[in-house]
């Protein structure tokens, strides 16, 4: 079984940090950006992403920005995205879903429930 390649998103290096040693131990191959902006540009150069977490609230662009752009990119159109958002009020998860995105978690993140939702990839 080959690992599966997640590319996180946030503008916080710390969330980055977090994820990723979590997740490498976890056996999940992770590549990491600050920005929608240069995820979008990684995202159209690099076809092998079987999935991407990204943080809600940046600035510049957010992930409700994002992700609609994500997923016009022809390699990407059917890759998995998880929104991951500090904002866990009612109604935050079906607006992420409306985005596009494939699933949602809530930080602080619950590694547990985040590996449930990255067995569907």
């Amino acid at each position: 079984m080959t690992k599966k390649r997640l590319l996180i998103i946030d503008d916080d290096s710390r969330n980055i940090f977090a994820l990723e040693n979590t997740l490498r131990a976890k056996s999940f191959d992770c590549l990491s950006c600050l920005s929608a902006e240069k995820a979008l540009k990684m995202l159209n150069s690099d076809e092998n992403i079987d999935a991407v977490l990204i943080d809600m609230m940046m600035p510049e662009m957010d992930g409700y920005e994002a992700i609609p752009l994500i997923k016009k990119i022809p390699s990407h159109q059917s890759t998995f995205i998880v929104a991951v958002t500090a904002q866990a009020m009612t109604g935050d998860k079906e607006k992420c879903l409306q985005a596009g995105a494939d699933d949602y978690i809530s930080k602080p993140v619950d590694v547990d429930k985040l590996l449930l939702i990255l067995s569907k990839i």
